[in-house]
């Protein structure tokens, strides 16, 4: 199976373990990721509060360019998806910005036609690959490992498009397929403080504290997420937190560094080494299942 990619700044930069391990585990599953050529920044979350439009047509350009190419579009980043879904509602519902959005696109040679079909890697993995085909797929089981699963606020709201908006659990089961115990964590989808860490950094990392400890609490050796910045504020700060707040040492990393690990892909190959905390530890159960 092939599939358009859009990547985004985030995997490109400090998310490039997301990206690497993305990858590596869609190669392991023979699927195939073609990335867009000259894609552009989504704008983010916060671009569309200054200009919308602009905004809009920023964001409606990655669709525009990834549509001639027929397939689904693969989005990681949870703020690019969540983007590039509010972008492709708004053309939808308001058709004043749709006109004034495709006017600028036919002046840069462009054709957004809405048959661009956003999808997120947990969404491709749970319903193309599906959960028996994954566990066939598995090499190195992840005994052993003890995972909170954590989604963060925007993969799920306010569009619920592959899982349920309040507990997902699409994450949950691709990595109990992969061997891993999931943990009871009923704060899966609450704020890691966002860009708060650094504007106002203490509240910021109040919020990055309470989901470390709460995972640790509950017994993960691990955190999985799937967002770049979540990862950032739950890995980048834990000296400043075990001051101000209390110890916590649980690593965080992304899904698709589980799900890759147990598909045999190597630690280095999965951007593992990259993080602030070290994951090495909890992986040390997984065991590669002989041929």
């Amino acid at each position: 199976m092939s599939y358009a990619y859009y990547p985004g700044c985030s995997l490109k930069g400090m998310g490039r373990s997301y990206e690497e391990s993305l990858l590596a585990t869609f190669r392991a599953l023979g699927l195939c990721l073609d990335e867009i050529d000259d894609w552009n920044c989504c704008g983010a979350t916060a671009y569309m509060s200054v200009d919308e439009d602009k905004a809009i047509a920023l964001a409606a350009r990655n669709l525009a360019i990834a549509e001639p190419a027929g397939k689904d579009l693969v989005v990681p980043c949870s703020a690019c998806y969540l983007v590039l879904e509010k972008t492709r509602k708004h053309m939808r519902e308001y058709p004043d910005t749709r006109k004034r959005v495709c006017s600028a696109l036919e002046g840069a040679g462009l054709r957004y036609g809405e048959t661009a079909r956003i999808r997120h890697p947990l969404e491709v993995l749970f319903q193309d690959v599906g959960v028996e085909g994954l566990k066939k797929a598995v090499k190195r089981p992840l005994k052993g490992v003890k995972v909170a699963p954590y989604y963060g606020c925007q993969i799920v709201r306010p569009f619920s498009n592959f899982d349920h908006q309040v507990y997902p659990v699409v994450m949950d089961r691709l990595l109990e397929a992969c061997g891993a115990e999931v943990v009871y964590y009923p704060l899966k989808t609450r704020c890691c403080g966002g860009s708060l860490t650094g504007t106002i950094e203490e509240a910021g990392q109040r919020l990055a504290y309470i989901l470390l400890h709460e995972a640790e609490k509950r017994g993960a050796n691990v955190v999985a997420t799937l967002c770049p910045l979540c990862q950032f504020n739950l890995d980048s700060y834990h000296e400043s937190i075990t001051r101000r707040f209390g110890q916590v040492s649980v690593p965080t990393v992304y899904f698709t560094q589980l799900v890759g690990y147990a598909l045999g892909c190597s630690y280095e190959e999965l951007g593992l080494g990259r993080h602030r905390v070290p994951a090495r530890a909890a992986l040390e159960g997984a065991e590669t299942v002989a041929a």
